[in-house]
Formats: structure tokens, C-alpha cells, sequence
């Protein structure tokens, strides 16, 4: 079994956001069943906040960690799924290019220099922040933020490493399966998608982030009746704010 670490891991994930024939549908990557952390689980395109990610950060304006999540948050997108997010349009072969040098552990700054291409850091909306502390290993404070994905945008490629599947679905569709026994979703990610569950558009969900402050969320257990309960805050936009612990571990 991992070695339990109590020292919170930067992170940073994006949900992206299309417009769907009904509701807008979000980007989903199925993490591979031999990761340590969320293995075989349906999660966002994210990861870690490196330190190139940090030095970057200092070029612009804007509180340094949150400008750094959302460095990872495009970093992770571009390397996961080859989206480019807060990117310029760019060619199939450009991508490519970029995410194999990104693979190849070259800080982003340094392939965004090599390419001359600016960053917009703003076309990125921060939603929430998670920071868990019911995992059996380890612990990830994570940035979440929303985007939009751009018209034209090529479509999402697996990287068959740390992923195995990518596709578009809706909040909804996406609990659904996870109802059916046919997904699995981590707290964090099941609590999100019902929050996301709500809101017909990008416009609708952006409003909605705006409308509630970025705190850091970590669910604590109550006792209701002799029930343990997982909970998390009731004033930060989410419809479903406790639920039975045996619940959580079915997923």
C-alpha cells in the first residue's frame, strides 16, 4: 500500500465546456485502473502544479497561486488531450509538437517561447477549490476552473498513459452512469457534476461561480442517527452538501 502523505499537492483541473444539442457537454478522461490516485476513475484534464508552472506565473498579474493553477490547468489540457486552451489556434502538427516536448518534461514557458505564443490566462473561470482528506494516499488541493472550448478546436486525443479514454458527455449523463455502475467518480468530481448538472450554459455556469466565493473545500464526517455522513459547506453552490459514508465508497 502508498505511504499515506499529509503535505498537500498543488493541482489544478479544467472543465471544458461545448455546447451541446441540449445541455452543454463537458470533457471527460478516463484515468488508467494502474494510477495510484483515481485509477480507472472519470475525472477532468488536470494534474499537478510544477514549478515551471509557478516561474511562469510571475510574467503576469494576479494573485501568483492562482495564476499557477491555471497555467497547470492549460499545461495539463494541452499534454492530456491535445485542446489548447488560453492558446492561440494552432495546427494538428504544432500540437503535436508542443505536447511532445511537454511529455517531455520542457516547462511550458519554454515551449510556448520556442513557438511564440502568448498565454490568456483570463479565458480561464475559477470554480471551486477541493483539498480532500479522506484519500488513502495522497492529497491534492485542487483548482478547478471552467472554459469554453474554441470553435474549430481539433478534437480530444488520449495520451494512453495516464488516460485511456476521452470523450463528451453531460453532467447528468455522466451520474447517470456512474448510477448504473458503468463509471466510477470520486467525491470531489460526483459533488462537482452536480453542481455543473444545473446550469444550461458556459454563461449560466460562469454566473453561478461568480455569485460564490472560492474556499477551500474539505468534507468532514458527522454522526446523523449513528450514520456517518461525508459533508461538505452549504453556502458554496452545491445541491447535494452531505451524504452517507457508505454512499461515498460506492461511488
Amino acid at each position: 500500500m502508498a505511504e499515506r502523505s499529509t503535505v498537500p499537492i498543488p493541482a489544478a483541473t479544467l472543465v471544458l465546456f461545448r455546447a451541446g444539442a441540449g445541455m452543454p457537454e463537458l470533457l471527460f478522461v478516463e484515468r488508467s485502473k494502474a494510477m495510484a490516485f483515481a485509477g480507472g476513475a472519470l475525472v477532468f484534464p488536470g494534474g499537478r502544479v510544477d514549478p515551471g508552472d509557478h516561474a511562469l506565473a510571475t510574467r503576469y498579474d494576479g494573485d501568483p497561486e492562482d495564476v499557477a493553477g491555471r497555467i497547470a490547468a492549460i499545461r495539463e489540457t494541452l499534454e492530456e488531450v491535445g485542446v489548447p486552451i488560453g492558446l492561440s489556434a494552432m495546427t494538428a502538427d504544432r500540437i503535436a509538437a508542443m505536447r511532445q516536448a511537454l511529455s517531455s518534461g520542457e516547462p511550458l514557458g519554454s515551449v510556448l517561447a520556442a513557438h511564440d505564443i502568448d498565454l490568456s490566462i483570463a479565458d480561464l473561470v475559477p470554480f471551486a477549490r477541493w483539498c480532500p482528506s479522506h484519500v488513502p494516499a495522497r492529497i491534492f488541493d485542487t483548482h478547478f476552473y471552467l472554459a469554453e472550448v474554441p470553435l474549430h478546436a481539433p478534437d480530444p486525443i488520449v495520451d494512453d498513459t495516464e488516460n485511456v479514454h476521452v470523450f463528451w458527455a453531460t453532467a447528468q449523463d455522466v451520474l447517470d452512469m456512474a448510477d448504473a455502475g458503468k463509471a466510477t467518480l470520486i467525491f470531489p468530481t460526483r459533488r462537482n457534476l452536480e453542481r455543473l448538472a444545473q446550469f444550461a450554459s458556459f454563461e449560466a455556469a460562469t454566473a453561478d461561480a461568480a455569485n460564490h466565493p472560492i474556499r477551500t473545500i474539505t468534507p468532514w464526517t458527522e454522526q446523523r442517527d449513528g450514520v456517518p455522513y461525508l459533508c461538505i459547506p452549504t453556502d458554496l453552490g452545491y445541491p447535494v452538501t452531505e451524504v452517507p459514508m457508505d454512499d461515498v465508497v460506492r461511488g
